[in-house]
């Protein structure tokens, strides 16, 4: 059977002070009171059953996402702790072969818009056929670039594939803009953005894991067939930590990309994708006004401004702007953050110093 795997790890510390610790990016409500989780969970039941959508989430989540609309409770895989993506996905995908082992599992992310529905279900569709159709492929998206970004990674494409997919050649770190602009005229049938959504088989991705990552595989599957068991404590206590710290790119893509065991394959997906991972995204996503002011707050009155980014989570805060061109304005009860949007990417710095200066803040 088909389902869906959805990541609501990551710290979404470019997004404080919305995004905290707490109350990471995915669970806040950002984008018309719903979350970007919400969104996520939304947009993967109309794919796939409710019954067969997952949430893999870390434990000091577990009481929030518990309350996602459209989830149901024994979907939900509770990581010990961060560890990246490699041991959440594999153990995810170990738990759902417990359930089901002909399963083919789609690994998707809890903190990206993509829009239409209606062409990410196709690609989506397209994918999950590729997957079954073969026992060797581990399938990822691929957006399509409309623009040099030097923000993302990007998957070189080889020979076509049957079913409108390209064999991924090789994954490029994040570039330049010269590197990036170069990607952009050689077209999409050469390079994409690599969107860190797949589909493959679960037990593709096992031995994948199995292949690459011996020294993790073994307590991967043992956990993955504990979970919802008394043998599952002692694991999450004693062997979780001893797992290695990697990427799902770096542990199995990027090595199974050079395989002769596995097919490493992308498909197109042409629709409006944004990675709500900063303030300017986020802006992005609310949509500009006249001015190209960008507001996602109740109250908001600016004057003779243009081109900022305005944000509030209390509904009865006013915020207010005189004369003000490219800022970020954030407002929550406990912090307010005021910066040039060039700078955005230092959120992050700063977000270090609130943690160690204020850390009930972070």
């Amino acid at each position: 059977m088909r389902h869906a795997l959805i990541l609501a790890g990551g710290s979404g510390t470019r997004l404080w002070p919305f995004s905290t610790a707490a109350l990471p990016k995915q669970l806040v409500p950002l984008l018309q009171g719903r979350s970007l989780l919400d969104i996520a969970v939304a947009r993967a039941t109309s794919v796939v059953p409710p019954s067969q959508v997952w949430l893999g989430a870390g434990e000091q989540l577990r009481s929030a996402v518990e309350e996602v609309e459209g989830l149901q409770a024994d979907r939900l895989v509770v990581e010990p702790s961060g560890r990246d993506t490699l041991p959440a996905v594999a153990l995810g995908c170990a738990v759902i072969a417990a359930h089901d082992p002909d399963a083919v599992v789609a690994v998707l992310t809890a903190d990206h818009l993509i829009e239409p529905l209606e062409s990410f279900a196709a690609t989506l569709d397209a994918a999950f056929a590729l997957a079954e159709a073969r026992d060797d492929a581990l399938v990822t998206f691929g957006v399509v670039p409309d623009h040099a970004a030097t923000g993302f990674g990007y998957l070189e494409l080889g020979e076509p594939l049957d079913g409108g997919g390209h064999v991924v050649t090789t994954f490029r770190e994040k570039p330049t803009l010269s590197v990036a602009s170069d990607f952009l005229a050689a077209g999409p049938s050469r390079y994409l953005w690599n969107s860190g959504m797949f589909v493959w088989r679960a037990a593709t991705l096992l031995r994948a894991v199995d292949e690459f990552v011996p020294q993790s595989a073994p307590v991967l599957r043992a956990m993955g067939a504990a979970y919802g068991t008394a043998d599952w404590e002692p694991l999450a206590r004693e062997a979780w930590p001893t797992l290695a710290k990697l990427s799902i790119d770096y542990g199995v893509m990027e090595p199974a990309s050079t395989s002769q065991e596995f097919t490493v394959a992308a498909l197109p997906l042409a629709a409006r994708w944004l990675d709500v991972g900063s303030w300017p995204a986020y802006g992005e996503a609310v949509g500009a006004d006249d001015d190209g002011n960008m507001v996602g707050a109740a109250r908001a009155v600016l004057h003779s401004s243009r081109g900022n980014v305005v944000a509030s989570s209390d509904p009865e805060h006013l915020v207010t702007l005189v004369g003000c061109e490219g800022l970020v304005v954030v407002h929550t009860p406990t912090a307010t953050l005021v910066m040039p949007a060039a700078d955005a990417q230092r959120v992050k710095e700063l977000h270090a110093r609130v943690t160690d200066d204020h850390p009930e803040l972070a």
